[in-house]
């Protein structure tokens, strides 16, 4: 794909060129590598991540190149520039009515998808279950054996654009009604309790030892997370500012579920 990459940093920097065949056929391409899975706009390095940002701008310039069409499907009409996956049957994914996925977006076999929602760039691994209403922005990517529960948003790449994809690593619990944007990481094995939200400037608070020790952007693996809030002076005086505490963590040397579960009763945690 080397001949797409070059073809597509030409293109970001001079926008005229995706009125060439050439371009157009060079974004199409990683857009169904992108589907089948074969490529990915961020992927795991050892113990950190490496994001293909000319991925990411190949998706960005998809949207300008398509164009608006009416999609029916029974009584239901869309009206969108961007096709929806098919054949989930043959991929070995689980899709409950009213379950979307655009093209473009990569669902690895195992995947169960309640009514719910993932955007064109992301990658889902098998195991994982996208519960009622959770959705999954544009890039975002989701590890093997997670569980989004209800209602949880993952931020993507696109609105506002910015370079690193949300990441939730594998086996991970995001409780109901959690928010993860702006390239947030969440390391493997952690359990976020309902409404937690992080973004890239939420005080991400340990409170496990003897001193807070505070992290930005990135939840260690196996940390237990729950709501919380500290004290923040403003000129009108001093005023509690949401943030999230890390209370615990799950056992490595115990079975995943049963260390989630223990973890979730041990800590009296709401998911």
């Amino acid at each position: 794909m080397q001949d797409a990459k070059a073809i597509i940093e030409a293109a970001w920097d001079q926008r005229e060129l995706l009125k060439e065949t050439r371009t157009r056929e060079a974004i199409e391409a990683v857009i169904e590598e992108l589907d089948k899975g074969r490529l990915r706009v961020a992927e795991p390095v050892g113990d950190g991540w490496q994001a293909n940002e000319w991925v990411k701008k190949a998706v960005v310039l998809y949207f300008p190149i398509r164009k608006m069409e009416t999609i029916e499907v029974g009584p239901f009409e869309f009206h969108d520039k961007m096709a929806l996956k098919k054949d989930y049957a043959a991929q070995g994914v689980r899709v409950v009515p009213h379950a979307i996925a655009r093209y473009g977006a990569y669902l690895e076999k195992g995947v169960i998808m309640m009514p719910s929602y993932v955007n064109i760039g992301a990658w889902v691994g098998s195991g994982t279950m996208v519960d009622t209403w959770a959705t999954v922005g544009s890039c975002g990517q989701i590890g093997r054996n997670v569980h989004l529960s209800g209602g949880v948003g993952i931020g993507g790449v696109l609105e506002p654009l910015q370079a690193t994809p949300t990441i939730i690593e594998d086996d991970c619990f995001i409780g109901s009604r959690c928010i993860v944007v702006e390239g947030v990481r969440v390391g493997k094995e952690a359990v976020l309790g309902a409404n937690v939200v992080l973004t890239q400037s939420t005080h991400i608070i340990d409170v496990t030892g003897s001193e807070p020790v505070t992290h930005r952007g990135y939840v260690p693996p196996r940390s237990v997370v729950i709501p919380g809030t500290y004290t923040k002076s403003f000129p009108a005086g001093d005023y509690q500012v949401g943030c999230a505490l890390i209370i615990g963590q799950r056992k490595e040397s115990t079975d995943k579920k049963t260390s989630l579960n223990a973890a979730l009763r041990e800590h009296d945690v709401a998911v």
